[in-house]
């Protein structure tokens, strides 16, 4: 990295501006050309400076009070394929895979549901089960108490 992509990490780190151009915007802040800015963004990612590009929305601000990552213990010989259908799930923000971590953990799917009420929450799991049919053998729902982190790795300009 050379102090061109260090600007640009720490220019979008916090977000991108909620303009109708944001890559545009950063080019500007920063004195480049929005194609070498992207350009820039496309090497960091191919290289792994940076892992992702997302939203990050804050579900409480929307009114989705009850969070509840849903944890399954699904055969390991579909799970990946599951995995991926679950996480395909409009109602599902994110799903991974894990390691379980047996006797105390059976559990190596986790997909985090958002509702306004905890019964909605359950609603969306119980179609999760559904979709699951016979390849799981047991789930739980843990729900959130608090927004603990919603940044990734920061570095100075």
């Amino acid at each position: 990295m050379d102090d061109i992509d260090r600007r640009i990490i720490a220019a979008t780190q916090a977000g991108l501006p909620i303009v109708e151009q944001p890559y545009e915007a950063v080019a500007s802040e920063l004195g480049l050309a929005p194609a070498t800015l992207m350009a820039r963004i496309d090497r960091m990612m191919t290289e792994g400076v940076i892992r992702r590009i997302g939203a990050v929305p804050n579900h409480y601000a929307l009114g989705m009070v009850s969070n509840g990552m849903s944890v399954w213990d699904v055969d390991d010989a579909h799970a990946e394929r599951l995995g991926c259908e679950v996480g395909a799930l409009d109602f599902v923000s994110h799903c991974y895979l894990r390691p379980r971590c047996l006797p105390v953990w059976p559990y190596n799917l986790f997909a985090m549901v958002h509702g306004k009420t905890r019964a909605e929450v359950e609603e969306k799991v119980f179609s999760i089960a559904g979709h699951l049919g016979d390849a799981f053998r047991e789930h739980d729902i843990l729900y959130s108490t608090r927004i603990l982190k919603k940044t990734g790795l920061r570095i100075a300009a």
